[in-house]
């Protein structure tokens, strides 16, 4: 067993990890509900950058319905983010499976 060799391998990843976490903050997704009636905008990370709203909804007794489709928008843009993850985990792990509840972001 090298031991220099595991540290020098440990260091290469964190420095990796560290390039896919900056990547991460500059990678966008977009979400939609309600046939696109209202779009959002996230990192990979998931800091929302931008929410797109119809002027169709902005009718005081939609209220409601538009908050549902803000919800809907932002879950689907997560969905989005997290494949987008998974996929840079992936790469960085090799294809190696990561315990689930690993956070390592």
């Amino acid at each position: 067993m090298d031991i220099m060799g595991m540290m020098k391998q440990a260091k290469e990843l964190q420095g990796r990890m560290q390039q896919i976490q900056a990547e991460l903050e500059t990678v966008e997704v977009d979400g939609a509900a309600g046939g696109g009636l209202v779009s959002v905008r996230v990192t990979a990370k998931g800091a929302v950058k931008a929410i797109r709203i119809d002027p169709s909804l902005l009718k005081p007794d939609e209220g409601e319905i538009l908050e549902d489709l803000l919800v809907a928008a932002l879950a689907d843009a997560r969905g989005k983010a997290e494949k987008v993850l998974a996929e840079k985990m992936k790469d960085l792990t090799g294809g190696l499976p990561i315990p689930p509840g690993l956070n390592l972001f």
